[in-house]
C-alpha cells in the first residue's frame, strides 16, 4: 500500500509553475525549473504534467500574445535544457517515449484565450507551438465566452467562440471548460464533438461556488468521454478550512456521479504564484470570495500529492480508482485525444 504511490501513474491537469519560470530572466529558466521545481514534481511523483500558459491582467490586452509567446520559449527552453528529466510532448509517441525513458512529460495548454482575442485563426499557431489544450476564458470575459464569475450575464459563445471549438475540434486539442459560466459550458457541449476536460474544477454539491460543476455537468462532460480534474485549492473544496479527507470528498462524488474513468487531478497550486506576485498592500488575498491564502494541509507544492494517495486507500477506495483518480484517466485522455495522430 505504502509504494502505491510510486508504482502508478501521476498526472496533473494544471500547474501554474510556467508562469513563475517566466518571471525570471531567460537565461535562467532552464536551470531554476531544475532545481526548484523538479525536485518537488520528483518528490510528488509526477509523470505527466499539463502547463497552463495564463496571461494576467496588467498584460492584456496588448501585451497578452507576447507574454503567451515568451511563455511558449520558456517551456520549450526547460525542455531543450533539461533533456534527461523531462520532455514537451506533441504526440502520443513522445509522451510514451518520455515515460518509458523516466522522464517528465509536459504538456502546453492556454487558459482563457486572452491572447486570442477573436483571431480564432491563431489557434492553429499555438497547436503547431504544442498547445495541446484550450480554455476559452478565465474570470471574467473574452471576445469568446463569459468566465463562471460573470454567470449572471446567462451569455453562451459568442460567434468567435464557436468557430474556436470548431477548429479546436478540427485540430484535435482538448477544449477546457474550466472557468467557463454555465450557459458556456453547455454550448460547448453542444457544440463539440470530441471529449471535453475540465482541467481544475471541484464538485458543487460538496462546495457551492461559481468555479464548481454541477451534477449536471459532471455527467454532461463523463458522456463525451471526457475527464473532470479535481482542483486543490482550498477555497473551492470547502467553506471551512479544507482537509485531504475533503480532497477524497470530492474525487468520490466525482466518481460516483461521472463514472471512475472520468476523474482526475488538476492541482491549481498558487501558493507560490501569489506569495511572488502579489504585494503586501493587497494581502489579505480575497480570490473570488475565498481566503487565496488558505491551503490544504500538505498541499502547497506537487510534493504533497503522494497525501492523496494515502487518502484514498485509507477510505477504502479501490486500486482502480486510484491508478485512474491521480493519473491514469489524465493519460489515457491525452493519448487517445489531445496527443493522437500528431505523429
Amino acid at each position: 500500500m505504502e509504494n502505491l504511490h510510486e508504482q502508478i501513474v501521476v498526472g496533473d491537469a494544471h500547474n501554474d509553475l510556467l508562469a513563475l519560470v517566466a518571471l525570471r530572466g531567460p537565461d535562467h529558466w532552464g536551470a531554476y525549473f531544475r532545481e526548484h521545481w523538479y525536485p518537488q514534481l520528483l518528490a510528488g511523483g509526477v509523470n505527466v504534467q499539463v502547463l497552463p500558459i495564463m496571461v494576467d491582467h496588467e498584460f492584456r490586452p496588448e501585451g497578452a500574445l507576447r507574454r503567451t509567446l515568451r511563455m511558449v520559449e520558456a517551456a520549450h527552453r526547460i525542455a531543450e535544457t533539461n533533456t534527461d528529466v523531462v520532455a514537451l510532448c506533441r504526440s502520443t509517441s513522445e509522451i510514451e517515449e518520455a515515460l518509458d525513458a523516466g522522464r517528465i512529460a509536459l504538456v502546453l495548454a492556454l487558459e482563457g484565450c486572452a491572447q486570442i482575442d477573436e483571431d480564432v485563426e491563431l489557434l492553429r499557431t499555438m497547436s503547431r507551438l504544442g498547445v495541446r489544450m484550450v480554455s476559452l476564458t478565465h474570470f471574467g470575459r473574452t471576445a469568446l465566452a463569459d468566465g463562471s464569475s460573470e454567470q449572471g450575464t446567462g451569455s453562451r459563445l459568442s460567434r468567435a467562440g464557436v468557430a474556436a471549438i470548431t477548429l479546436l475540434d478540427e485540430l484535435g486539442v482538448l477544449v477546457d471548460v474550466s472557468h467557463l459560466n454555465p450557459a458556456g459550458v453547455a454550448h460547448v457541449l453542444e457544440v463539440t464533438e470530441r471529449p471535453v476536460i475540465a482541467s481544475h474544477s471541484a464538485a458543487f454539491a460538496l462546495r457551492e461556488h461559481h468555479r464548481n460543476l454541477t451534477d449536471d455537468q459532471l455527467g454532461a462532460i463523463a458522456a463525451t468521454g471526457g475527464l473532470i480534474c479535481l482542483n486543490l485549492y482550498a477555497g473551492y473544496l470547502s467553506e471551512e478550512d479544507a482537509t485531504i479527507d475533503r480532497v477524497v470528498d470530492h474525487i468520490v462524488h466525482i466518481a460516483h456521479i461521472a463514472g471512475e474513468d472520468h476523474v482526475g487531478i488538476g492541482s491549481d497550486f498558487v501558493a507560490e504564484l501569489f506569495a511572488e506576485t502579489i504585494p503586501g498592500w493587497q494581502r489579505p488575498l480575497v480570490i473570488e470570495g475565498t481566503d487565496g491564502e488558505r491551503l490544504v494541509p500538505g498541499l502547497a507544492g506537487p510534493a504533497g500529492l503522494p497525501l492523496i494517495t494515502e487518502a484514498m486507500l485509507r477510505r477504502g477506495l479501490s486500486r482502480s480508482l486510484v491508478e485512474k483518480a491521480m493519473g491514469g484517466n489524465l493519460l489515457r485522455l491525452l493519448t487517445d485525444t489531445a496527443l493522437a495522430g500528431k505523429d
